[in-house]
């Protein structure tokens, strides 16, 4: 039996450092804009080329690190960054029944601008067919981001959850999040954790307001555990009974790509492992803070024994408190 298969698009990313730019932002500081000059040429300082990423391929990863079981159900390119993707994946000994290679089909690619440690995602997602294969057994299924054509993976998944009891943390991607609520609903009904950022729930409910409000309107919709990331105010959870807040583990920031998806990761991982939600905060605290030291979603990804020693050398004070 697995312990999670993810769900998702696999991509490569490539990471571009720029130093000649600027960042405007309104009074508020709640919107900026990177700026660069238009029909220029703007140097590049670092280039990285990282295959294999994305928020299940890094979810995956994640777990297989951590010790549990890990597979994911992905479509790679028939190209050579396809080949490159699966080697990467065996590498993290990621099982590979649900890797499919689709015939005359080209790889995802992300293009990451890095200013000052902030990140723009420039995303290409290839149009995929997807169709949940015969997962078996398996405790836990991560969802999250897909090309727009998924509404066959989404019922099929809905589908699985319902028959077989599995427990569902959904992460849904920028397309998933563009379908409306409406369309989230039925998967939000079935999942164990529903882990967004603070801008995506209201996208999603059609609401700003304080933290305590998002919360409440996100779990009317369904879902026995709600996580709302915060960039650098931490990470606020609903159970249904109590609702808590965790500040950010301190790290010197490198570049922020995959945080939220390290979060995810540790804090199901915990749940997986029989942990209580508030220790699980704590590793997806601790997870995330490790990734932004390195660049990529995947270098900074820690084991079990590490996500330990850190919590073990800890403050006291870090711990979720409730609000």
């Amino acid at each position: 039996m697995y312990d999670v298969i993810s769900i998702g698009d696999t991509t490569v990313d490539v990471f571009l450092t720029i130093d000649d730019a600027t960042v405007l932002c309104d009074l508020d500081r709640d919107t900026c804009n990177i700026c660069i000059n238009y029909a220029d040429k703007i140097p590049v300082s670092n280039i990285k080329e990282i295959p294999g990423v994305g928020n299940a391929a890094n979810n995956a990863v994640g777990n297989a690190r951590l010790g549990l079981n890990a597979a994911l159900y992905t479509h790679l390119g028939d190209d050579d960054a396809g080949e490159d993707i699966a080697k990467v994946l065996k590498k993290e000994n990621i099982v590979g029944d649900f890797i499919v290679i689709d015939a005359g089909k080209a790889s995802n690619y992300s293009s990451v601008l890095v200013y000052k440690g902030e990140r723009t995602i420039l995303v290409y997602h290839e149009p995929r067919d997807y169709h949940l294969p015969d997962l078996g057994e398996t405790k836990w299924i991560y969802l999250s981001s897909v090309a727009p054509n998924h509404q066959i993976l989404h019922d099929d998944v809905y589908e699985y959850i319902h028959s077989n009891g599995v427990k569902l943390g959904f992460n849904p991607g920028t397309h998933q999040i563009k379908d409306g609520l409406r369309k989230l609903k039925p998967l939000m009904s079935v999942s164990e954790v529903f882990i967004v950022n603070r801008e995506e729930a209201q996208r999603i409910v059609g609401r700003t307001g304080d933290i305590h409000k998002l919360l409440d309107l996100v779990y009317e919709h369904g879902p026995k555990i709600v996580i709302i990331t915060d960039g650098k105010e931490g990470s606020y959870c609903f159970d249904g009974n109590a609702k808590y807040h965790l500040p950010v583990f301190d790290a010197p920031v490198v570049e922020r790509t995959g945080c939220g998806d390290a979060y995810s990761t540790g804090f199901i991982a915990a749940l997986v492992l029989g942990k209580e939600v508030k220790e699980a905060m704590k590793w997806g605290t601790v997870s995330s803070a490790a990734v932004l030291q390195k660049i990529g979603a995947q270098e900074g990804l820690l084991s079990r024994d590490q996500i330990e020693e850190k919590l073990a050398s800890a403050d006291d004070s870090f711990n979720p408190k409730e609000i």
